[in-house]
């Protein structure tokens, strides 16, 4: 048991091994439950007859409006629920359910049959589309084996992590692209974080005038992070951020047998961008292990924020496949990254309040953020420096030989044409969406959408395909596997974000953070390319005779 001073705010850890066998641990942990459940329990008597009442009142006042009301209610039920449960008869229930946890653990044949069952879906899903689903599914079993060859500690990694990982991303693409309720679900979700994460705006126009977002990186989206670090400092000064980490511990430790803390960030990840989501576990970060930290950065670097979202909506990427993108590369990133570098051991943590009341949370979360925002902006600033400098020495050799065109992006078109093609990408589209991966990950993707973009609009205006040879559109499928494979912070710049602000956090651990940094954003990136595989694999086309193709002649079933 170690228990360590940070700045006069006390905390408390335990590093085990893999397996503990301690009594005594299991004992502080009891402890530490019991003093939460007493001191929520009176207020839970309290206050809930008076939230039913209100919730009752305000759908009957107008259910439309209450909704939102409504769904936080019932979710707060469940999780209620959820926790007497698991209070009176969690030990009876873990016992019970022992011989499962078994049998998917131990029986490797389980997870030989599902693929067996996927392929033969597979087999005859593409018996009435073609054959590029195949393509899809075969450039997904190319990744997944590609990782297992170059993992850190090769024969360690967890099969049910693995399954459980892709299989959760499967299903995630089922219930967004063929259910009408996921997918406005889905939707209604995004548009509550982008209302939140607005709020920041207000703050920023009162301190930077009504022209802030003419300086939209600095001045509209850091204000995102100094305002998210106070509210999750409020948050975890109620109690409320351990409780919601110890629900989806849960539930990822029995899927896929990840730890608390990293389940967390690849949840938040959803909708948060890498820097807002190392807020919500800042605490930890200092006594993570390493896999659990390149797990942390993997998560970050194969999703996009809420904000970027708004970003890309406005531009006039397709809202269905951004929002579905987010919600499929979480569980991949988690099993990509746990494979890529396997956990040695497991850590538990126990944390005290740090502050003694709301006020003084909320300016402590807001203070942290400021050494974050500086990192984060003096981080970028030199990655693109770099990056630019490179590009012009590349453009520079190559006009020795009279192609100054010469630069990473070019590079990376070539290199990156097997990988497009084995998402599912048509040959004659498969070194244009390779040129955009090579954008986005030496530059970022947000130049990457407006390439993409350029090309969506030549191809409904209708012009030529091809001019002097070269082609200027790519089909509209191409383009909705480019959406998904472009759909994460996985670029050079956003590394330096991501070790500047967790190095910021946890600065006794920068030393591991860049350590796994660039294994972190390989992985991040093919989390987003196994999405893109996913989403090639239940895309359809449906078939009509006219030349050009209008987004309502798109089908997910």
């Amino acid at each position: 048991v170690k228990v360590f001073q940070d700045r006069g705010n006390m905390a408390m850890s335990v590093r085990i091994c893999q397996e503990p066998g301690s009594s005594v641990l299991d004992d502080l942990h009891k402890t530490y439950l019991l003093s939460m459940c007493c001191k929520t329990r009176v207020a839970t008597i309290v206050i809930f007859p008076g939230l039913v009442a209100m919730v009752i009142s305000a759908c009957v006042l107008d259910f439309h409006r209450a909704v939102g009301l409504l769904v936080i209610s019932l979710v707060a039920i469940v999780f209620l629920a959820w926790d007497w449960m698991m209070e009176w008869y969690g030990d009876w229930l873990w016992e019970v359910f022992s011989p499962v946890r078994d049998l998917l653990t131990r029986n490797w044949m389980i997870y030989v049959l599902v693929l067996v069952a996927v392929v033969c879906w597979l087999a005859l899903d593409t018996a009435q589309q073609g054959t590029r689903q195949l393509v899809s599914f075969s450039g997904l079993l190319l990744l997944v084996f590609l990782m297992l060859m170059f993992s850190k500690h090769p024969f360690v990694w967890c099969w049910q992590t693995l399954f459980c990982g892709i299989g959760l991303q499967f299903l995630f693409g089922l219930l967004t692209l063929r259910t009408s309720f996921g997918l406005s679900a889905v939707k209604w979700l995004s548009s509550q974080a982008e209302i939140f994460l607005s709020y920041a705006d207000v703050g920023s126009q009162f301190v930077f005038g009504d022209s802030y977002t003419d300086h939209f990186f600095v001045f509209r989206v850091m204000p995102i992070l100094i305002f998210v670090s106070s509210v999750v400092s409020i948050l975890y000064h109620i109690g409320f951020m351990p409780w919601l980490v110890g629900k989806i511990g849960f539930l990822m430790q029995v899927t896929m047998k990840t730890s608390p803390v990293e389940s967390m960030a690849a949840a938040g990840n959803m909708f948060l961008g890498n820097t807002d989501t190392a807020l919500l576990i800042r605490p930890y970060i200092s006594e993570l292990s390493i896999s659990e930290i390149h797990a942390v950065m993997t998560g970050g670097f194969a999703s996009i924020s809420g904000a970027g979202l708004g970003v890309y909506i406005s531009l006039g990427v397709d809202a269905t496949h951004l929002l579905t993108a987010s919600i499929m590369s979480a569980p991949a990133s988690l099993a990509i990254a746990k494979m890529f570098w396997p956990e040695k051991e497991t850590i538990l943590f126990i944390l005290i309040r740090e502050s003694s009341n709301l006020l003084e949370a909320a300016s402590q979360g807001a203070s942290r953020a400021v050494g974050v925002v500086a990192s984060i902006i003096a981080n970028i600033i030199a990655f693109l420096a770099l990056l630019a400098f490179f590009d012009s020495v590349l453009s520079w050799l190559g006009g020795m030989f009279d192609f100054p065109q010469l630069s990473f992006s070019l590079i990376c078109s070539y290199i990156f044409m097997p990988l497009s093609f084995m998402m599912g990408v048509s040959w004659e589209d498969s070194f244009i969406v390779a040129e955009l991966i090579g954008i986005k990950t030496f530059l970022n993707e947000f130049v990457a959408y407006q390439k993409l973009i350029q090309l969506i609009k030549k191809r409904t205006e209708g012009g030529p395909e091809y001019v002097n040879g070269v082609k200027q559109y790519i089909s509209v499928h191409s383009e909705a596997i480019a959406t998904y494979a472009l759909c994460g912070f996985s670029n050079i710049a956003s590394m330096g974000i991501s070790i500047g602000a967790m190095s910021a956090l946890a600065p006794n651990r920068q030393s591991d953070i860049t350590s796994c940094s660039l294994r972190a954003l390989v992985a991040g990136s093919v989390a987003c390319f196994m999405t893109a595989c996913i989403a090639g694999e239940t895309f359809y086309l449906k078939r009509t005779s006219t030349i050009f193709f209008s987004p309502q002649n798109l089908y997910f079933y």
